[in-house]
This record gives structure tokens, C-alpha cells and sequence, in this order.
């Protein structure tokens, strides 16, 4: 596994840290059974096929 030679500043890890940032799935309306769901686009194929 690979290790840092010298240690990384307070400073410049939380400034790493803050960069970092999750971001939401984007939602797509379908219509499942009359019913309309909104899914994540990714899963859309399983949620035709019934699997979720």
C-alpha cells in the first residue's frame, strides 16, 4: 500500500476536503403500472424490467 513520505498540513487536507462535493442523481419521471416514479436515469432499465 502505498504511504506519503511527509505529512500533509492541517491546512491542506481540510482545503483538499472542502473541494470534495457529492452530487445529487438526476431524477427521470416514468411510468411504471399508472403509476409515474421518478428513478435515477442509471436505473431506469431494471425498474422496466421489474427488477427494483
Amino acid at each position: 500500500m502505498a504511504v506519503p513520505k511527509r505529512r500533509t498540513s492541517r491546512s491542506n487536507t481540510r482545503y483538499r476536503r472542502a473541494q470534495w462535493k457529492a452530487v445529487a442523481p438526476d431524477l427521470v419521471p416514468i411510468v411504471i403500472d399508472g403509476r409515474r416514479v421518478l428513478v435515477p436515469r442509471r436505473l431506469i432499465a431494471a425498474y422496466r424490467r421489474g427488477l427494483l
